[in-house]
């Protein structure tokens, strides 16, 4: 008998300042047996860096959601996609196969991965010429410190407060506060 995902629940308020994007989202996380919640917490927080996105990129008419993740390899962790259907963002995070992601190049406008732990560092340089090539790919690199310490906000119902200004995510609920600065490699 398989083990079924736990679903989470996250209230999500949003103030990206630096792109004039402000917005509450109800967002419902399922988490694969074998994902983390380091990870979960990473894809949260790819949502939160790229919501502004719903306006500048689908001028507020798309949907921004959780795909299947690890569940299924052919779905992003998160999507943008627009009215018609079109995938306009495609977001994984972790240290994903090189084949897959260029795979998604060519699924979506544009594709952004954010790559976490301590092994990311290994991981990009036997990545980095691979992944070359891809136009529409950009990489970057979330903090180890500031991974971990999203662990702390991981609750199975969450109120959340996301403040992205001057390209620095701070990420709270009433008692944590986690800022995240990326680091951009691609």
């Amino acid at each position: 008998m398989a083990i079924k995902s736990t679903i989470f629940k996250a209230n999500l308020q949003i103030a990206d300042i630096d792109n004039s994007y402000y917005a509450d989202h109800a967002l419902t996380l399922a988490r694969h047996p074998s994902e983390t919640d380091e990870r979960m917490m990473v894809r949260l927080v790819a949502l939160a860096l790229n919501a502004h996105k719903l306006q500048s990129v689908c001028g507020g008419d798309g949907t921004l959601a959780f795909g299947a993740g690890l569940s299924d390899p052919d779905e992003p962790d998160v999507w943008l996609r627009d009215f018609t259907g079109r995938t306009r963002l495609w977001m994984e995070v972790g240290q994903p196969e090189d084949k897959p992601l260029i795979k998604a190049c060519g699924k979506s406008d544009a594709v952004v991965l954010y790559c976490f732990n301590h092994a990311a560092e290994v991981w990009w340089k036997t990545m980095e010429n691979k992944l070359s090539r891809p136009q529409n790919l950009r990489v970057y690199r979330i903090p180890t410190l500031a991974s971990q310490a999203l662990i702390a906000l991981a609750q199975r119902s969450m109120q959340l407060q996301a403040t992205v200004q001057e390209g620095v995510l701070t990420l709270g609920d009433a008692n944590t506060t986690v800022e995240i600065e990326p680091i951009k490699w691609k």
